[in-house]
């Protein structure tokens, strides 16, 4: 009983490295910044691997911002949504013998608002490799400008870093 089970454990953890491919998944957020309630998008990469355990390859995909609502004097007001189509280089890391790994996404983010430019991106993630792809944590952060509000009639520029919390899955397709 030990030898089969030891047998499948190694048949499961090899087919769970870091393999080569096309990953397509989504994911769901709650930023951390205060200018949405949560964010969700897709994910789309591909691969190479270059090493045991270690894959580099592109990576792409939409993540999308929805507003918070703000309430001033007895009004509510809707903020824009925003959106960002990262372009980026992706790395992964998997721990040889386990079906953990970690990776990095990085990049530039293409904005998709008019009042947001884009930025620098950059995702680090904590992932569980499984047979059908990979469940992941990570911390999605965007460098950009904006322009929003008015003072004296002149639109307000300023610096802002984008960042939240997302959970995701990636499917491998070969």
């Amino acid at each position: 009983m030990k030898k089969i089970f030891l047998a499948a454990a190694i048949a499961v953890f090899g087919f769970t490295q870091a393999q080569e491919g096309f990953k397509l998944g989504a994911h769901i957020g709650a930023p951390t910044t205060g200018n949405s309630d949560f964010t969700l998008g897709l994910d789309a990469a591909y691969r190479w691997n270059l090493a045991k355990g270690f894959g580099l390859g592109v990576a792409t995909g939409y993540s999308h911002y929805i507003a918070k609502s703000y309430r001033y004097g007895g009004d509510t007001y809707k903020g824009d949504d925003f959106g960002f189509i990262p372009v980026a280089v992706s790395g992964k890391y998997s721990f040889s013998g386990a079906p953990i790994a970690v990776g990095l996404d990085l990049g530039y983010a293409i904005s998709t608002a008019d009042n947001v430019d884009g930025g620098l991106y950059a995702v680090p993630k904590f992932m569980y490799n499984m047979p059908v792809g990979e469940l992941y944590v990570g911390y999605q952060s965007i460098s950009s400008r904006y322009g929003r509000g008015y003072y004296d009639d002149r639109p307000y520029r300023g610096n802002e870093t984008v960042g939240s919390v997302i959970v995701g899955f990636n499917f491998n397709l070969k």
